[in-house]
C-alpha cells in the first residue's frame, strides 16, 4: 500500500477566499525545531513559476539563506506537517525541503527561475524580518507581496510591487551579480523522496530518484 511508503504524504492547501488571506501562526516550539541553519552563504533567492508554452508568470516566493533559511510563499499551496508556517513564511528548508518546493512547481506546463543575488549577513536577516513583517497574502498577490517585501531591503528598494510575477522576475535580472538556474518537470536531480497527494486524490513525487505519478482511487 501507498501508505506503507517510506515517504511524506501532504494534503493539497485548501484556497482561500479570493478577497481574504489564509492566516497561519504555529507556535515558537515547532519553529525552534524545525530551524534550519545552511552553511551556503547569505542570500536572497526569487522564485518564478514561468507557463509552457506561453511564458506567463504563474507565481512569486522568497528564498532567504542568513541566520537561518525561510521561503516567503505569499499565497502558496505548498505545505508539509513537518515545515512550520507563520503567515506565508515557512521555516526549515533543509536542502531536501528545497527540491521538494521547487518539484511540486515544476511540471510539464510550468517550469521554475531560481535567480540568487548573494548578500552580506545583515542584509540576509533583513530580508527575513521584511517577509515575516508582511503578513498573509491574499490570491493572487503573490508578486504584489514579494515586491513589497523586497523593497524593504537595503539594495532592493526599487522592487515592482504590481500583480505580475514576470515584471517582479526581469527587474531582480538586473541587481548586480544574479544567478540563475532553470528547473523543469522530470529534472535528474528531483531526488527529494517526498510524494504529494494532490486535491483530486492522486499521488505523485519522487522516491529513490523515480517520478511516481498515481491516479486517484
Amino acid at each position: 500500500m501507498l501508505m506503507q511508503r517510506r515517504a511524506f504524504l501532504v494534503l493539497g492547501a485548501t484556497a482561500a477566499v479570493a478577497a481574504c488571506a489564509e492566516r497561519k501562526w504555529d507556535d515558537e516550539r515547532a519553529l525552534n525545531g524545525a530551524r534550519y541553519v545552511s552553511n551556503e552563504p547569505p542570500s536572497i533567492t526569487l522564485f518564478t513559476v514561468i507557463g509552457i508554452p506561453r511564458g506567463e508568470g504563474g507565481h512569486s516566493a522568497l528564498m532567504v539563506n542568513g541566520s537561518q533559511r525561510v521561503i516567503y510563499d505569499p499565497a502558496g499551496s505548498w505545505e508539509h506537517p513537518r515545515i512550520p508556517e507563520r503567515n506565508d513564511v515557512l521555516y526549515g528548508i533543509t536542502d531536501n525541503f528545497k527540491r521538494f518546493y521547487i518539484d511540486y512547481h515544476a511540471r510539464e506546463t510550468y517550469w521554475v527561475a531560481e535567480d540568487t543575488v548573494f548578500v552580506r549577513p545583515e542584509i540576509a536577516e533583513a530580508a527575513i524580518r521584511a517577509v515575516e513583517a508582511q503578513g498573509a497574502s491574499p490570491k493572487s498577490f503573490c508578486a504584489v507581496n514579494t515586491g513589497k517585501a523586497l523593497s524593504r531591503v537595503p539594495g532592493f528598494e526599487g522592487a515592482p510591487t504590481g500583480f505580475s510575477p514576470l515584471k517582479l522576475r526581469n527587474w531582480f535580472l538586473t541587481l548586480p551579480g544574479v544567478q540563475s538556474k532553470r528547473h523543469q518537470d522530470g529534472d535528474p536531480d528531483n531526488n527529494h523522496d517526498v510524494l504529494l497527494r494532490q486535491k483530486d486524490g492522486s499521488i505523485e513525487g519522487y522516491q529513490n530518484g523515480r517520478l511516481i505519478r498515481t491516479a486517484a482511487q
